[in-house]
């Protein structure tokens, strides 16, 4: 047993001391590692007789580049001397009928140096005091001269001197793209400016039963509560719009509307010259569009047209024998499948012209023809 253990401890100590030495390394059994050569690049492709390399293409040269627009700051410098911001005020109750002055906030544009003023009917419609502000901050009193609900145009009157007339240009000529810069009482904070591009023409929006704006220019320059009566004008500081719309859902950013200037001129023309705007009238109250749903409702034979629901005593309609449950579906040549294309092609006519109309009533398919008349002052 001892002469087991002191063979043991030899052993260890050789196995030691050859560590140590670095004797015995032989011992372990070699292993022999093939090292692979790195991969080869991929040959290149085969050219094909067909398709012959171009040695002479060349890329293609860049563009010229885009044409540098004018000072924003230009612009508004043009302009905002002819802008003014609108203040009114009109009487509201509490729950508990007691009074106080409620205020509103809106913005307009100068027509001409003798005072005329152009907004929105919605930003003074039922105002009981108007101030206008001026751009070196005078505030003026301001009067009604006429206003039109159906355009959303109104036309003030101010008694100021020194007053800077916008220029007017012309819508027609406006491109989608075209940059714009929408300049107004934005908050009714004072007068400011934003700037955007058009982004659709011609557009026609329904903003209240019975009121369709038309030819209005869309744009994604912002516009806020209190720049509506403002000028949209392009980059020579010329007038091409008022704005007038917002719309203001959580699932739409960046699209406003405005008037076109040619559409809003010969109304304001009218409204200076008279105080209000005389169209061609035709006599009929409560136009519904006919779809199916209607059809259904009223049991009508027609399944499209303008359901005529009141027809005033002694008008045109009444004196072309139209009455109430009629639907008309052409005016003139034009075909009549909704409301706002009757009052369209009502608008479009002139006063003291005979149109035949063709409408059903129950079952059957009639026509008739009416004198349109001149629409009375509005009471």
């Amino acid at each position: 047993m001892k002469r087991l253990n002191i063979r043991n401890l030899a052993l260890s100590f050789i196995l030691i001391l050859s560590l140590t030495l670095g004797v015995g390394c032989d011992l372990l059994p070699k292993v022999d590692v093939e090292i692979s050569p790195p991969p080869s690049p991929p040959s290149p492709p085969a050219t094909s007789n067909t398709t012959p390399i171009n040695p002479e293409w060349t890329l293609p040269s860049t563009g010229n580049q885009a044409q540098i627009l004018p000072s924003i700051a230009d612009v508004i410098a043009k302009v905002k001397p002819s802008v003014v911001a609108i203040k009114t005020e009109v009487t509201a109750f509490d729950i508990f009928r007691r009074p106080f002055t409620e205020e509103g906030a809106g913005s307009g544009w100068i027509i001409s140096e003798d005072g005329y003023i152009v907004t929105n009917n919605h930003v003074v419609q039922g105002a009981e005091r108007i101030t206008v502000i001026l751009v070196d901050n005078r505030a003026v009193p301001a009067e009604i001269v006429g206003a039109d609900w159906l355009t959303d145009l109104a036309v003030l009157k101010i008694n100021a001197e020194n007053l800077t007339a916008v220029v007017v240009g012309d819508s027609l000529k406006l491109r989608v793209g075209d940059w714009v810069v929408a300049i107004g009482n934005a908050l009714g904070a004072g007068i400011s400016a934003t700037t955007g591009i058009v982004s659709a023409m011609e557009v026609q929006l329904e903003v209240s039963p019975g009121q369709t704006l038309y030819d209005l220019v869309q744009t994604d320059a912002a516009i806020n509560p209190g720049n509506s009566g403002g000028p949209l004008v392009n980059m020579a500081g010329e007038l091409i719009g008022i704005n007038s719309v917002k719309r203001a859902q959580v699932e739409i950013e960046g699209i406003g509307y405005a008037i076109s200037v040619n559409e809003a001129m010969p109304i304001i023309q009218q409204l200076i010259n008279t105080g209000y705007v005389v169209r061609p009238f035709l006599g009929v109250q409560g136009l519904l569009t006919v779809d199916q749903a209607v059809a259904v409702f009223y049991d009508l034979s027609a399944d499209k047209g303008a359901l005529i629901r009141g027809v005033l005593p002694g008008g045109p309609a009444d004196k072309a024998g139209l009455k109430a449950g009629d639907v008309i579906t052409k005016f003139g040549e034009q075909e009549i499948t909704e409301v706002n294309e009757l009052i369209r092609a009502i608008h479009s006519s002139e006063v003291g012209q005979e149109v035949e109309i063709t409408f059903w009533r129950s079952e059957t398919e009639n026509t008739t023809h009416v004198t349109l008349a001149e629409s009375p002052p509005p009471s």
